[in-house]
């Protein structure tokens, strides 16, 4: 009997780690962001707090959102940022509504998808 548990734990003690390792890593934090008007369009600058680890697991996207939950632009993360946290990534060229004061950002990793944090941003005049 003694063997069988042993057998038993040396399957579950084992998957049971590797697991919950991957839900260590938590959902993406949107640490601050900001915008700039350029002409007719605009730069959003988003900064991200994620803990990337590895192809598995990292942050995948961030979006600009209207307050009505139109996509306005999104930037898509190519990669891990294992050893570069938190990071910021820029997205140029977003066509905003005349009516637009103010948008939501939101970002998503590549485990959890879309993270319940909305982060508000007030346009600058």
């Amino acid at each position: 009997m003694q063997s069988v548990r042993k057998a038993i734990l040396a399957l579950v003690v084992p998957a049971t780690v590797f697991s919950s390792s991957r839900s260590f890593a938590g959902e993406v934090e949107i640490v601050e962001a900001s915008a700039k008007r350029h002409g007719d369009s605009w730069t959003f600058s988003v900064t991200l707090k994620h803990d990337d680890s590895g192809w598995d697991h990292y942050a995948d996207l961030w979006q600009v959102m209207a307050p009505g939950g139109v996509l306005l632009g999104e930037r898509e993360l190519l990669h891990p940022h294992v050893d570069e946290q938190p990071f910021t990534r820029s997205l140029s060229g977003v066509q905003l509504p005349e009516d637009v004061t103010e948008v939501i950002i939101r970002a998503r990793d590549s485990v959890h998808d879309f993270s319940p944090q909305e982060y508000r941003l007030a346009l600058p005049e």
